[in-house]
């Protein structure tokens, strides 16, 4: 039980840093700039998006849900993040000598189908929003636009709003795991059918690492074939998926977003199964 509190803590804490950082950049552009984008951002998109989420720290995912709220970036270059964000399993890739190779396979097949869902989704859904932080707060009920709060105290009210939420999740998740065992869950995947990768991909959206973990092993231990281990780890995008679910709106927007995750998540792992058998 008390491990399960302290891993609650340290996956919160993790993604601070980025929380404050997003929150602090939106503060300060709608301050000081009218709330235009610096063209750097703008510039972004999707295969940008793939490039950051495949750095093995799922912050940036978080970061990413809370200015796509604000549409400070395209609905594409969200789902890049997404697919592309790598957490858990790249470290554990890399804590493993012979499994070495596996790492840039993995990275390169989420930074390929990041940046192609992500543009085919903007293609698709030409986002013209304009740039607009305030729903996120009046969601937040943080007072930014009354006066009398700098954007360091109005970023910091934000971050430990959201915090508390992830801490949250994160506890409950920690005993769910714990009360039905990583055992059962692998027994489930365990089918050995050719359709896997739809429950791994269903698998991955639980917003802990222990799920990264799991495909992971799984994976190395051969129970898992490549494609399967990476519909889950496509759709595993860290805490994001649960941020933006509270700081979007409409609501229907990000059920949305999640089928397309989960679609170009088993996408992926279906072409993965096809060309790495």
């Amino acid at each position: 039980m008390l491990e399960v509190l302290i891993d609650a803590v340290l996956d919160a804490l993790k993604t601070l840093p980025f929380l404050f950082a997003a929150y602090l950049f939106m503060e300060l552009l709608e301050h000081r700039r009218g709330g235009n984008p610096p063209a750097l951002l703008q510039k972004l998109g999707p295969l940008g998006g793939a490039v950051l989420g495949c750095v093995p720290q799922c912050g940036f995912s978080v970061a990413a849900a809370n200015l796509y709220a604000a549409r400070f970036i395209t609905p594409g270059t969200l789902l890049a993040v997404f697919l592309a964000t790598s957490d858990e399993a790249v470290l554990i890739l890399l804590s493993r000598p012979q499994a070495l190779p596996e790492v840039a396979k993995l990275l390169g097949v989420k930074l390929l189908a990041g940046a192609a869902v992500g543009f085919l989704a903007d293609l698709l859904l030409r986002p013209s929003a304009r740039p607009d932080p305030h729903p996120l707060c009046e969601e937040a009920h943080c007072g930014c636009g009354e006066g009398g709060h700098g954007a360091a105290e109005a970023a910091l009210r934000h971050t430990l709003r959201i915090f508390l939420f992830l801490l949250g999740i994160n506890l409950f998740l920690g005993l769910a795991f714990l009360w039905a065992g990583e055992e059962a869950l692998s027994r489930l995947l365990l089918s050995g059918s050719a359709f896997q990768p739809l429950l791994t991909g269903l698998l991955g959206f639980i917003p802990n690492c222990a799920a990264s973990v799991l495909l992971t092993e799984l994976y190395l231990s051969g129970a898992l074939s490549f494609g399967s281990a990476v519909a889950g780890l496509c759709t595993g995008a860290g805490l994001g998926l649960a941020v933006l679910f509270r700081v979007n709106r409409p609501q229907k927007e990000s059920f949305a977003f999640l089928g397309a995750l989960y679609a170009g998540a088993v996408a992926t792992g279906f072409l993965c199964g096809w060309v790495f058998p």
